[in-house]
């Protein structure tokens, strides 16, 4: 590898064009300048072309300036991933589902707004994969509709999210009669919400897999755009809904009992979490606190 006070020495050289500034700015002499240099020319070939008042580079010195630029950034990234004093500097990752995915999203850009040191990544996801994510490291928080039992990973609760039914505007919900008639968009968890929920407040029903079937999409934030066409009704996570860009255009039909469920926090539980992800934390907390509910999953 080669040696970094080269590198440094190189690279400022070739800013100042001029050995004797650069030796002044690095507090060398001009014979280590020198030195220097030759150091990196025995082991890449020529890297610059000396005249009486500049200096010319090579394409083996343009190649190098570029490495070396390559190089201070990579080192810059690893002190900000390192480092975990400043709160409000370097990279957060965080994983979550899609609905409460979808309520983070303008809560992380106001904190990216208000703190443009940070760059904070987001990527909705499964359960599984958000457990695998945060035990490889990839993300630094993560959050799941299932609480894990891994021993590597700090679980606490986040937040509760209930399931709700959501019809098209205008329409009531009486009996289990209405529901067949208006018939089911589904999604990836739609059969077991819906079963998970219209048992509940349907005793007795036939059950929600023998709904009829109007329609399926894979995208949380499309889930609702049949069902404020009258197409059907759906079940799925208040965030999700609340997301939702024309609200006026379904309703949700309440009742009990309610099925919430919590949405635990993940993190490795062998070191402390840094600042900066420590910052997100408290920024976003506020607008996500757990409420006491009795059919908590």
């Amino acid at each position: 590898m080669l040696n970094p006070s080269w590198l440094r020495t190189f690279s400022t050289l070739v800013e100042l064009g001029n050995f004797t500034r650069t030796a002044e700015r690095l507090d060398l002499t001009q014979a280590a300048v020198s030195q220097h240099v030759q150091r990196l020319e025995e082991r890449l070939g020529p890297l610059l072309i000396r005249r009486p008042r500049q200096i010319e580079l090579t394409p083996a010195g343009h190649a190098l300036l570029v490495y070396w630029a390559e190089v201070s950034a990579a080192d810059q990234r690893l002190q900000q991933q390192l480092s975990s004093a400043d709160g409000e500097q370097g990279d957060v990752g965080l994983i979550t589902p899609g609905s409460i995915g979808l309520a983070l999203h303008q809560h992380l850009l106001d904190i990216q707004q208000a703190l443009p040191g940070l760059s904070i990544r987001h990527r909705f996801a499964p359960d599984a994969d958000v457990l695998a994510a945060v035990l490889d490291n990839r993300f630094d928080l993560g959050l799941a509709t299932l609480k894990p039992s891994d021993p590597r990973l700090k679980v606490e609760r986040f937040a509760q999210e209930p399931l709700e039914l959501v019809v098209p505007a205008g329409v009531d919900i009486a009996a289990w009669a209405d529901l067949e008639r208006l018939g089911f968009i589904d999604h990836p968890d739609g059969q077991a919400m819906a079963g998970r929920l219209l048992s509940r407040r349907f005793p007795g029903s036939p059950g929600a897999h023998r709904l009829p079937y109007r329609g399926f999409t894979n995208q949380i934030g499309l889930i609702l755009d049949p069902v404020a066409r009258g197409l059907g009704f759906s079940v799925l996570p208040r965030y999700a809904r609340l997301a939702f860009a024309q609200p006026e255009r379904i309703r949700v039909i309440g009742g009990a009992p309610e099925v919430v469920d919590t949405l635990w926090l993940l993190h490795r539980a062998e070191w402390p979490l840094s600042a900066r992800a420590q910052t997100v934390l408290q920024r976003l907390r506020p607008h996500f606190a757990p409420q006491a509910s009795k059919n908590v999953a």
